[in-house]
């Protein structure tokens, strides 16, 4: 090893003793491959310490003394004036233990390891898969009732869903015409359509007393129904709520007041996910809806969405009303004068 060329040829003077009653004898001391070598000075050697298994009684004061380990009793004193040999000895002995393998740093090296590993596992994988196990088995009562719970929340702010015995077979017609459970009108507080879990769908009052063509609020189903597509309600909720929500839903099948709160404030304040027009045109063909009523609605210009507007699934077709006129009239007065 390097620090022994730098040693090998060192020697000193020091006072062995064999054992604790024999007489202390001057001898010469040397460093070889791996021992320290004691001789008289005549040359013969006396005795081997491995520098491996060497001891020093008492670091840091004078004479140094030295034994074997495990063999207290044999000793070797070395002077102040032979720091040379000292400083080669402390030296050496810290390079070898720096090359013998440590069990014990691998052993904690292996159990950090580990540790790691299950952290990682806790806080980036389980929770996704918790939150995918959860949207995959919530039955679909259970996700209508959250939908209902939500729909009650958000009423705190919009004010009471809008509601006429006279509309209320035309609002069922136009669920049946786009493919959803059921639409719900609120009179504020919803910039335009909002999907919930369990199927219902949220319309703001002006999509249905602005427009003239029915075909402009069922394309307002129509993109709620492509975000449902793209990403299920439910899985957004959890999203925007954490795991705990995710965690507790499973266990009690409940979702406290605060987590629903939270997620409607969420989703009434921020802007709703964009649709790639691709995804969007699949959901009006499927319901063979036309998307360029929608499409203006969006944009009076038309410049923005212009994909919509060419692409349109229905164009050249014979369309199929979207309501009757009378159902359409009762609709828009839905939310009364």
């Amino acid at each position: 090893m390097t620090a022994l060329k730098q040693y090998q040829r060192i020697e000193a003077t020091g006072l062995w003793r064999p054992s604790p009653d024999a007489q202390r004898r001057e001898v010469v001391v040397s460093i070889g491959e791996a021992t320290l070598t004691i001789s008289d000075f005549n040359d013969s050697a006396l005795t081997h310490w491995s520098l491996a298994a060497l001891e020093r009684q008492n670091p840091g004061t004078f004479p140094a003394v030295f034994n074997p380990d495990g063999d207290p009793g044999e000793t070797l004193e070395l002077a102040q004036s032979e720091t040379t040999m000292i400083e080669a000895i402390d030296r050496l002995q810290r390079a070898i233990d720096r090359a013998r393998p440590h069990p014990g740093r691998l052993r904690w090296l292996s159990v950090a390891g580990v540790l790691i590993a299950v952290v990682a596992v806790l806080f980036l994988w389980l929770p996704g898969a918790l939150q995918r196990h959860v949207v995959a088995v919530v039955p679909e009562v259970k996700r209508q009732e959250i939908g209902d719970t939500i729909l009650q929340r958000i009423e705190r702010v919009s004010g009471k869903a809008c509601s006429s015995p006279d509309a209320l077979d035309s609002l069922d017609r136009l669920a049946r015409r786009t493919g959803v459970l059921k639409i719900v009108i609120l009179p504020a507080g919803l910039p335009d359509s909002l999907s919930l879990p369990g199927g219902t769908v949220l319309l703001n009052r002006a999509l249905v007393e602005d427009h003239e063509d029915p075909a402009v609020a069922a394309g307002y189903v129509i993109a709620a129904r492509a975000r449902a597509t793209q990403q299920d309600p439910l899985d957004d909720l959890l999203n925007r709520t954490g795991p705990t929500a995710a965690f507790r839903l499973l266990t009690t099948g409940e979702l406290t007041p605060k987590i629903v709160d939270t997620y409607t404030e969420e989703v009434l304040s921020g802007p709703q996910p964009q649709l790639d027009d691709g995804d969007l045109l699949a959901v009006f063909a499927q319901a063979a809806l036309p998307s360029t009523p929608y499409a203006y609605a969006l944009d009076i210009t038309g410049e923005s969405v212009l994909g919509l507007i060419e692409a349109d699934p229905m164009a050249g077709r014979t369309l199929e009303q979207v309501l009757p006129d009378r159902d359409w009239v009762r609709l828009q007065n839905i939310c009364g004068q």
